[in-house]
């Protein structure tokens, strides 16, 4: 099964042709299928790095979600709500409108003005995508955190974007569990004055601490006017800040405008998921990625469409959950993660088969490169071989998709494990360390040769390190930090990442940001973090510390996994913390992290000339085979 010939009947041949003709003149004629207060007066101004999209043209995002559809779909369920206990509630068009307006008046009333920040740490409820269109709608800018970052992340965020309002609530389940999310709160900013208040849902009714700065979100939208007209915004207004973990020690604010970025969305969903008035949308990223924030909440409600929104976990109660809720709900299109398909693919076939799954017609993969064995279950077994699956790649730089079958535009043959081909008015180029295109099927950079309109403005508050980041590898070509191959066919073959960022469960995570917090500890020296494949999460995340002298290994590795889990949050806990003397290290200081992961991977090692000190190596070896032949005699016993 080395192609699939399957797609949905659609033939679009022109698109292409367009864009490859002119993909500035491209962009503008997609551009127009959006509503815009008034029109650009220039398509593109590239001064590279910097790319503004519809130059003079005014827009909001909210209006562009709720406002058109009030005529046609006012009726229509926007968001079936599935909350983890059981809970469930149906939203229409109508219904987000005004409470949209509500809360906007309501942040009005607080003070929130055009360009402020509002950080909103919310589970995954419907007030989270009310809150995010209620800030669109007046012109703040929204900035999301995953409600699984710990409060010292989240003190982080809210700094560096001088958020004046948070929004959260009493707590959130995961796995049948409260997590207190307003105490996490109140700890991440006791120490910042500039955040004037805190907004608060009860969606557990826990008992929490209310002080002056805080307003329960009921009391707060009590007898306010719910009409509250969308503003008009320049199409490079800022729409959003979301943090994304890199290779320096601090997470970068990647900074989304408005009409480029809706364009984009706009295009992109249609073309992916080839979206009808009757589909049923199911994507289950969590809303605090970027995923979430592209694919649940702006490209659905863009079209109109109904989108599942689920709060929990993809196997609790049980590993039927989400076969469960494709079969409650009729979902037609499915969206979720390698990593939760290799766990749902683990208990086996009887459960997905003993639920009517037949309403589904197309799925789709995101947040890593999907195993060919995994898209062959999930095409056989979950689509019972009738639904073409869209492996799709992009970032949260790039605001939407970049390389993806496009069922909905064109039926071409697919190739598990492969994304296939760039989205059209994007030019990808795979190539070597100097920037020439390397030959087919070779490995190489992946760069984006032109701007795309859905590319971030910049990173909050640092143009230079966008530059450097971005766009200093290779003249005005974006770098994606990505080794990639194209194939003879044109198809890309995605193959992990080049820098020091791991990819767990398909979110990214710094080795930066992780080694700094693990460093912070007043017993550990120096840190090293690196990722090896792991069965289900594709990354697992493995730590090597070096601890101070006289310190001795008592408990440690407990204390640094609990401090990981308080200071980061439970996804950047590491599978296994290694204790070693010395790190190996380059002769200018360097860590050489390629020999950490050969050796927690049991790989070659390869050239060690520039080794600072060569015992460290196999200490590290040594260390490593120890605690293996301890966990493996620890399973023998069990």
């Amino acid at each position: 099964m080395s192609e699939i010939n399957l797609g949905l009947g659609n033939n679009d041949t022109k698109t292409r042709i367009e864009a490859e003709t002119d993909f500035v003149a491209f962009w503008a004629k997609q551009a127009k299928n959006l509503s815009w207060f008034s029109n650009w007066e220039k398509t593109l101004d590239w001064n590279p790095p910097f790319a503004r999209w519809f130059l003079g043209g005014t827009i909001n995002a909210s209006y562009n979600t709720l406002d058109i559809h009030q005529q046609n779909k006012a009726n229509k369920p926007g968001i079936l709500w599935e909350g983890e206990n059981g809970e469930s509630r149906i939203l229409t068009y109508k219904d987000m409108w005004v409470q949209v307006q509500k809360f906007a008046n309501s942040l009005k009333s607080l003070g929130v003005k055009k360009g402020d920040r509002v950080t909103i740490y919310l589970p995954m409820i419907p007030e989270l995508p009310i809150s995010m269109l209620a800030c669109a709608r007046i012109g703040a800018t929204h900035t999301v955190i995953f409600s699984g970052f710990s409060a010292a992340s989240i003190k982080d965020r809210i700094d560096d974007s001088k958020s004046k309002i948070v929004i959260t609530s009493d707590g959130g389940y995961r796995r049948g569990n409260v997590i207190h999310l307003k105490e996490i709160i109140d700890e991440s900013i006791k120490d910042l004055d500039f955040v004037q208040n805190v907004i608060v849902v009860e969606r557990t009714k826990n008992k929490i601490h209310l002080s002056s700065k805080d307003i329960l979100w009921n009391e707060l939208m009590h007898n306010v006017s719910d009409i509250c007209p969308a503003e008009p915004l320049d199409s490079t207004h800022p729409l959003y800040i979301l943090y994304t973990s890199g290779t320096t020690g601090k997470p970068k604010g990647v900074l989304h405008g408005t009409g480029g970025y809706l364009t984009h969305l706009h295009s992109t969903f249609k073309w992916a998921f080839d979206i009808k008035d009757s589909d049923v949308f199911f994507c289950t990223a969590d809303i605090g990625w970027v995923t979430g924030h592209s694919y649940v909440v702006y490209g659905p409600l863009l079209h109109g469409a109904t989108l599942v929104m689920y709060e929990g976990a993809p196997d609790f109660p049980d590993e039927s959950r989400m076969w469960q809720i494709i079969q409650k709900y009729k979902v037609t299109i499915f969206y979720t993660t390698p990593t939760a398909l290799r766990m749902l693919m683990k208990f086996g076939d009887d459960i997905p088969n003993s639920y009517d799954l037949a309403s589904l017609r197309l799925l789709g993969s995101v947040g890593e490169p999907i195993n060919p064995e995994v898209w062959k279950w999930y095409f056989k077994i979950i689509g019972k071989e009738k639904c073409p699956i869209i492996d799709t790649w992009w970032q949260t730089e790039t605001g939407g998709l970049m390389i993806s079958a496009l069922p909905g535009l064109e039926t071409i043959p697919l190739k598990p494990g492969s994304g296939t081909r760039p989205i059209p008015g994007v030019i990808i180029a795979i190539v070597d360390e100097v920037g020439n295109d390397v030959p087919p099927n070779t490995k190489g950079y992946l760069v984006i040769r032109n701007p795309w309109p859905g590319m971030l403005l910049t990173l909050w508050g640092d143009d230079q390190k966008y530059r450097d980041v971005y766009w200093s590898k290779y003249p005005n070509s974006y770098y994606a930090g990505d080794y990639a191959l194209k194939d003879g066919d044109g198809y890309c073959w995605l193959l992990g990442r080049t820098d020091d960022v791991l990819k767990v469960s398909g979110h990214r995570i710094g080795t930066a940001e992780l080694e700094r917090w693990i460093v912070s500890h007043h017993d550990v020296a120096e840190s090293a973090v690196c990722g090896i494949p792991d069965v289900i999460k594709g990354e697992a995340i493995i730590a090597f510390v070096v601890l101070k002298q006289s310190v001795t290994n008592n408990n440690m590795d407990k204390e640094l996994l609990q401090k990981i889990r308080d200071d980061i949050g439970a996804i950047a806990t590491p599978k296994q913390i290694y204790f070693v003397t010395k790190l190996p290290k380059t002769r200018s200081g360097k860590i050489m992290r390629r020999l950490l992961k050969a050796i927690a991977s049991g790989e070659t090692i390869g050239d060690v000339s520039t080794l600072e000190d060569g015992a460290a190596v196999t200490e590290i070896q040594s260390s490593f085979k120890e605690l293996q032949k301890s966990i493996q005699t620890e399973s023998d016993l069990t």
